[in-house]
């Protein structure tokens, strides 16, 4: 039986009006936030109501042959663990489908008025709320479109679909549970994962790669007690002052360079990919940002801009300690400067090595003989997807002209998904890597929204894509 894509675009339409959003804004008021950033996720609620509703939910959608279990692990996130299992007699392959359902601290007082990180807001065809986009859409898309195939009667691969707790913590309780449920997982062909982005909002989005993520603490003391400015300083070397000079080490503060022990190779084919990502995107690369007055990108080459974000490393300060707020700031000598340094990795660097290179490069000979120590409390190793096999690559154009009306484009993406990684390593699968973040949906910032229209054919991409792939040889 052959997919009908008139009820498809009908089917994706009508589930994101009438089934998704409405559960979708209840799940938008939870404030889950993963394990990194709320020490009482395991007591306060949050992450169990979040993970109820959305199970409620799954099991609600009537879909054939469906296991749904909440998986506990003493100490960890839990998760949920589904099998659909296949419909087909013949050639039966598994599918992994992949979301994420913890979410990033609100940044309740950046957002703007009328939106709130906890309050869901429909407003221009778009969804506003934390976690809408990044990532809670998943668990829904995913079930929704195995819901679809269903409802037309296609006979359809198996389907395993996990939903983790703690991604946005480097993904740091999933390999318990992949471990754990290796025999029920099997070996997929496929990996599906809708946590990722797009460039815009006129096709389907590949994303080629992730860089990696590693972030740390990096403290400069100097003092046992804090003192007098007006006696201390000219005496006492200002660890702030200490803080800049090993932060220059390790990234040039002109130019934004890191050091080269930080940098890898770039594939020719990824640099072909980026050239053409950035001709299709124009300077919607650095346009979608809310630049305040006259500040600049680093540069307005677009290429080297595409190059900056999805292949080199950089460092960003997203924290600090140490230092009082300026309305409690006195004439005082600190004793210390703590600060949280993100560094963002090359695709295919190793994570791990990026903390021995970091800690040689701040510890070594400090200023003045302070004490200066980097403590890492997260890496997570980037992913450079392996090559797409024909007829894959011809799924996705079809599909991508089908319900955008034009070809599918590749784009590496900054951020992470530490699974990717841990998934190429495991198995010799496929990898379909795409999301609803795109131009100015602020995934981890204020105003995070999700594009409704955009959501509605992505949903349908995905229908598309899992039939296609269950008539593969």
């Amino acid at each position: 039986m052959s997919l009908n894509i008139e009820k498809v675009k009908e089917f994706s339409n009508k589930a994101w009006d009438e089934n998704i959003l409405p559960t979708l804004s209840k799940y938008i008021e939870i404030p889950n936030q993963s394990p990194l950033y709320d020490a009482e996720w395991a007591t306060n609620g949050y992450t169990e109501d979040a993970i109820q509703l959305l199970e409620k939910w799954i099991l609600a959608q009537g879909i054939k042959g469906i296991s749904c279990e909440i998986k506990r692990i003493e100490g960890l996130t839990p998760i949920i663990f589904m099998v659909v299992e296949a419909s087909k007699t013949e050639k039966v392959k598994t599918v992994l489908l992949y979301g994420h359902m913890d979410k990033q601290p609100p940044l309740t007082e950046a957002w703007d008025e009328g939106l709130h990180p906890y309050k869901a807001v429909i407003k221009n065809n778009k969804l506003y709320g934390r976690g809408g986009a990044d990532d809670g859409y998943s668990t829904f898309a995913s079930i929704s479109a195995i819901k679809a195939l269903q409802e037309q009667s296609i006979p359809h691969d198996r389907y395993v679909i996990i939903i983790e707790g703690s991604e946005e913590s480097g993904s740091i309780h999933l390999p318990q549970y992949v471990e754990k449920f290796k025999d029920e997982i099997q070996i997929p062909s496929l990996v599906v994962c809708l946590d990722s982005g797009c460039g815009n909002y006129d096709q389907l989005w590949m994303t080629s790669s992730l860089r990696g993520v590693l972030t740390g603490d990096l403290t400069v003391k100097v003092l046992n007690e804090a003192c007098h400015s007006g006696s201390a300083s000219g005496i006492v070397p200002s660890s702030f002052r200490i803080l800049r000079q090993v932060l220059d080490r390790a990234e040039n503060q002109l130019t934004g360079e890191v050091d080269k022990r930080l940098h890898v190779e770039i594939p020719q084919h990824r640099l072909d990919q980026i050239a053409k990502c950035a001709e299709i995107l124009g300077e919607t690369i650095y346009d979608e940002f809310s630049w305040y007055k006259n500040t600049t990108p680093v540069t307005k080459d677009l290429t080297q801009l595409m190059i900056n974000k999805t292949w080199y490393p950089t460092i960003c300060i997203t924290g600090a300690e140490g230092i009082p707020h300026t309305s409690n700031a006195g004439n005082v000598m600190r004793t210390h400067t703590t600060v949280k340094v993100s560094v963002r990795l090359p695709p295919s660097f190793k994570a791990a090595d990026a903390s021995t290179v970091l800690k040689e490069i701040f510890e070594t000979n400090p200023p003045y003989g302070a004490e200066v120590t980097f403590k890492m409390d997260k890496c997570a190793s980037g992913w450079d997807s392996p090559q797409t096999r024909p007829e894959l690559e011809k799924a996705l154009g079809e599909a991508s002209n089908l319900f955008f009306g034009k070809d599918h484009v590749y784009m590496g993406e900054g951020g992470s998904i530490p699974f990717m990684k841990m998934l190429h390593d495991r198995f010799n699968c496929q990898f379909i890597v795409t999301g609803l973040l795109g131009p100015g949906s602020n995934a981890h910032g204020p105003n995070e929204f999700l594009d409704i229209p955009f959501a509605k054919k992505l949903l349908s991409c995905v229908i598309y894509l899992l039939d296609a792939h269950s008539k593969f040889d």
